[in-house]
């Protein structure tokens, strides 16, 4: 049995089995695994490429059909017209020669029907669909008919089917339509007048339309041959065009699949201006976001395990050395206490260094600049005894963080008051530039080393010898005043101090209210 740190048994551990996965459901009569329907799969495998073209082809074979149809009718409609204007022509015309018209052999008016008929019909031509013909006999009766002697380009001309000729005769209406086996007919009708004794007669025109309506037909379906290969090209093309245009949409999916947290430098190449490449710069630009947290945190990680792990290590040396003398244990608690102050710090600067990455590390508001080097005037002078001077200050207004210029500005005091020893001179002002305005501390120490210049910006770096005394930092000091310039949109400059010394200044943009 194995005991704990204090002598006491430790209880038997016993081992914990992992929880039973869930049954997949299955089906009521076999118990088999029920499969996803296959609607929904299919659902979820159609591409949007595929959903663009489908849709594509739907709106363009409706527009096809639609145009097709309507080419048809009006071609029908044209033919009708022109039937209906032929037979109107050729009732006008036997109208005008019945009122008009005498007989050749007396001069006189017609008053036999059958020499109306046949004189009128002697001097006519009627077109290749058309038939003009006379009928006489009592209604009800299969009429006599007088034609004129031609060949017909109809199968079954009109005066060869005398079912069709009785029908039209004992019809009361003038017009109408004849629907036969071999196609339809247009007819039209006019009475003729008695005279005396002799029977009823009638002049006949017809006009078949079964030519004009097959040459509509032939153009209906040429139209309809035409749109299916429209359809055809439209396909292809679509498929290609669609293909390109969602390009950068595939792209996203398959490196947004690729990525992990230990790779995001991949990005999808932008081409041209339209939405396409819109949301490819917006996915690269996450993508950049997505990198310097990752990188932040990588960072942050790797600095607090670098950077505690010393602390940790004297404060557990100390406490296993730890006599029972209550003045080695006094020490002991005093170094654990400062390396234990030490890391509340570090980690509280990591964290702050963390948050810059953040949209809202910075809150920009209205500050007077006078009153805001003031402030930091009087806050810097309680770090140590130096020579404080208030420069010089810019009287105006601008937008930005009052809070963490103030933290920058009194981090840069500090770094001046470790620096530099009692009695020196420790310059603060503000001023007003034409790119923007500049917040200063200026000391007059040993100044900094130009190849120290860049690296003392950087995280838990300390410039050489020269700086004097380090004090008890961690190096982020400068790093913090970095990044609260940064998140300003502005810098941070150094350069040596007329007289020697160091002077760090914050460089902002201009931004007034």
């Amino acid at each position: 049995m194995s005991t704990t740190a204090a002598g006491r048994p430790r209880p038997p551990q016993t081992p914990r089995t992992p929880p039973a996965p869930e049954p997949e459901p299955t089906t009521a009569t076999t118990g088999t695994t029920a499969p996803a329907p296959t609607a929904d799969r299919a659902r979820r495998r159609l591409s949007a490429r595929v959903r663009i073209l489908l849709w594509l082809l739907l709106v363009m074979a409706v527009a096809l059909a639609s145009v097709a149809a309507t080419t048809r009718s009006i071609l029908l409609r044209d033919a009708d017209a022109r039937a209906d204007a032929e037979l109107s022509q050729e009732v006008r015309e036997f109208v005008t020669f019945q009122e008009r018209s005498a007989d050749p052999a007396t001069g006189r008016p017609f008053t036999e029907p059958r020499r109306l008929l046949r004189t009128y019909l002697a001097g006519q031509y009627a077109d290749p669909e058309e038939e003009l013909i006379g009928l006489t006999g009592r209604p009800g009766s299969t009429p006599a008919k007088l034609v004129q002697d031609r060949e017909h380009s109809v199968r079954l001309p009109l005066y060869r089917d005398t079912a069709a000729l009785r029908e039209i005769f004992a019809s009361p209406d003038s017009a109408g339509t004849l629907h036969r086996a071999p196609g339809e007919v247009r007819w039209a009708k006019v009475a003729v007048a008695r005279f005396g004794s002799e029977p009823d007669a009638a002049f006949v025109v017809a006009v078949h339309p079964v030519r004009e309506q097959a040459r509509v037909g032939q153009v209906f379906r040429v139209l309809l041959v035409i749109s299916g290969i429209a359809l055809l090209m439209t396909t292809g093309i679509g498929w290609v065009v669609a293909g390109r245009i969602l390009k950068p949409v595939r792209l996203v999916r398959v490196t947004a699949a690729e990525l992990t947290e230990r790779d995001l430098t991949r990005r999808i190449p932008v081409h041209g201006r339209d939405d396409i490449a819109a949301l490819a710069e917006t996915f690269n630009a996450m993508l950049d976001r997505l990198e310097r947290a990752f990188a932040a945190q990588r960072q942050f990680v790797d600095d607090a395990g670098h950077e505690l792990r010393t602390p940790i290590t004297i404060v557990r040396g100390h406490l296993e050395l730890m006599g029972d003398d209550p003045a080695e244990r006094e020490e002991t608690v005093r170094l654990v206490t400062d390396e234990l102050d030490r890391m509340s710090r570090i980690v509280e600067d990591l964290l702050l260094l963390a948050k810059a990455e953040r949209p809202d590390f910075v809150t920009p508001e209205p500050v007077q600049l006078a009153e805001l080097t003031a402030d930091v005037y009087v806050k810097a002078r309680t770090l140590g005894e130096r020579d404080w001077r208030l420069a010089e200050v810019a009287d105006r207004e601008a937008e930005l963080d009052p809070q963490r210029i103030t933290q920058a500005m009194v981090q840069l005091a500090q770094n001046a008051v470790q620096h530099t020893t009692p009695g020196q001179t420790i310059r603060i002002g503000s001023r007003a530039t034409e790119a923007g305005i500049e917040l200063y501390v200026a000391d007059s120490g040993p100044g900094v080393q130009p190849e120290d210049a860049e690296m003392i910006f950087e995280r838990f770096r300390r410039g050489t010898a020269r700086r004097g005394a380090r004090g008890s930092g961690a190096g982020l000091g400068l790093a913090i005043v970095k990044a609260i310039a940064e998140g300003h949109g502005g810098r941070v400059r150094l350069h040596d101090t007329e007289g020697g010394g160091a002077t760090f200044i914050l460089i902002l943009e201009e931004t007034h209210p």
